[in-house]
């Protein structure tokens, strides 16, 4: 039991860090990231205001039937893709990603890259 308290802690610190060098606002909300072991999330957030603006998942409607028979980093891509679509139907260009407790490499660095080619800038 304590080696999982110490690995929650680990990463709840390594959480804190990644977060306290970034804020996103209105104009340039922050991009959070959530992967679990079957799906990825994201979200843009912005802090100063305390509101989600957008959000996307491979859980949505609008891309889930495009994801079957992907891999998980292509479905990622996809996910940021559809992510970048709706910051822009919301007239936001920039924006700020937060990996969060997760390493970029693999599915989260393909979630960026699916952002910036669709026209955000990151």
């Amino acid at each position: 039991m304590a080696s999982i308290k110490r690995l929650k802690k680990i990463r709840e610190r390594r959480e804190k860090r990644v977060r306290s060098k970034i804020c996103g606002t209105e104009a340039r909300p922050r991009l959070s990231v959530f992967r679990s072991s079957r799906y990825i999330y994201v979200q843009a957030i912005a802090d100063d205001v305390g509101k989600t603006l957008a959000q996307a998942s491979t859980l949505n409607e609008e891309i889930k039937e495009n994801l079957t028979g992907l891999k998980k980093v292509e479905a990622a891509r996809e996910v940021g893709k559809l992510m970048a679509k709706n910051l822009l139907s919301k007239g936001i260009k920039e924006a700020v990603f937060d990996r969060g407790r997760f390493l970029y490499h693999g599915r989260v660095k393909s979630l960026a890259e699916g952002v910036r080619e669709t026209g955000v800038k990151l």
